[in-house]
């Protein structure tokens, strides 16, 4: 097994904090904001940061399973789809004479979900830049650095799994509003009503 750097444990705390945060994330919104997520959505979540934090930094399953960063990929851009289909229906429903078609709500969903993607790349790009870690992988586990098409491969064939899940999950999404399926009813995040309370 390869030596680890420093910045591969600067890399580690840097995910682990931001872990800590995005798993206090869904409590908050739920307390403050009275959020209701649902539990496919919350176990999804989940285990998507244990695998992204957990399995693919410290136990280093990026650079020894292969196609394991394109899955989770595909798996958050299929979430963040979701969650745009989900930020788009609470606006769609609480605001009086506005109804969205359901191809903008689609389209929303997947503007959205790529948008994550981007900002999440943008984060890569700004953290190996600043702190010397190796998200984007554009260096070999050993350090050897990649040059040219190889070393943007990383960021690009994320930003197109990225693309590929939102297409995903707004497809789906469409097809359930325009055709009045209940396909995305048990992943939709919702907002509790007052009287509800």
């Amino acid at each position: 097994m390869d030596q680890r750097v420093r910045s591969d444990y600067i890399l580690m705390f840097l995910e682990c904090i931001l872990g800590i945060f995005a798993m206090i994330l869904p409590g908050i919104l739920t307390k403050k904001w009275k959020v209701e997520i649902p539990s496919k959505i919350y176990y999804l979540y989940v285990l998507f940061l244990y695998s992204s934090i957990f399995l693919g930094e410290v136990r280093d399953f990026y650079y020894t399973i292969p196609y394991w960063d394109t899955i989770l990929h595909m798996l958050s851009g299929a979430m963040t789809g979701f969650i745009g289909f989900s930020l788009i229906d609470v606006l769609n429903n609480d605001v009086e004479k506005v109804t969205l078609s359901p191809f903008f709500i689609a389209f929303f969903a997947f503007a959205f979900a790529i948008m994550v993607g981007v900002v999440w790349e943008v984060y890569e790009f700004t953290s190996d830049g600043l702190l010397g870690t190796n998200m984007q992988k554009y260096k070999l586990k050993d350090g050897t650095q990649l040059v040219g098409r190889e070393a943007l491969q990383d960021t690009m064939e994320d930003l197109m799994v990225d693309i590929l899940g939102a297409f995903v999950a707004s497809g789906i999404g469409y097809i359930s509003l325009k055709y009045k399926k209940d396909w995305i009813d048990d992943l939709r995040i919702r907002i509790r009503r007052k009287n509800n309370e």
